[in-house]
C-alpha cells in the first residue's frame, strides 16, 4: 500500500477545493492544459522587459515575489489537475524524467553549458 505523500495531501485539497464549487466539469484534459499555460504565461508577463537586474530587483519587492510566488502555485495547481487526470504518479515521473535527463546531459559534457541535449558532444 503506498504512502500518502504531501503531494497526495495538495492534490486532495486541490481536488476538494475545484468539487466544492463543481468545477471538475470544466476540467478536462484540453482545458486544464490550457490553463496550466496560461498560468505559465502570466508568471512570464511579471518578467516580461526586464533584464537580469531588473528581475532581480522586482523579487526583491515582497508583493513581486507573492505575485511570482502566486503564478508558480497555480502552475503548480494546474500540474497536479493534469496528473490526476491521467492518474500520474507525480513522484516516479519526475524520477523517471530525472533518470533521462541524466543520460540526455551528462555531467561531464554538459556541466556549465546551456546547449541542449543535441548539441552536447557524447
Amino acid at each position: 500500500m503506498k504512502t500518502r505523500t504531501q503531494i497526495d495531501k495538495l492534490t486532495e485539497q486541490i481536488l476538494k477545493f475545484r468539487d466544492d464549487r463543481d468545477w471538475e466539469q470544466f476540467h478536462n484534459l484540453k482545458d486544464l492544459s490550457i490553463g496550466l499555460n496560461i498560468e505559465s504565461s502570466e508568471l512570464m508577463e511579471l518578467f516580461l522587459w526586464k533584464n537580469a537586474d531588473e528581475v532581480n530587483d522586482f523579487i526583491s519587492n515582497e508583493d513581486n515575489k507573492t505575485k511570482v510566488e502566486d503564478e508558480l502555485a497555480d502552475i503548480f495547481i494546474f500540474c497536479l489537475l493534469v496528473a490526476n487526470k491521467i492518474d500520474a504518479d507525480i513522484e516516479k515521473i519526475v524520477q523517471l524524467k530525472l533518470e533521462k535527463n541524466s543520460k540526455k546531459y551528462p555531467v561531464d559534457k554538459s556541466k556549465g553549458s546551456a546547449k541542449k541535449y543535441n548539441q552536447i558532444t557524447r
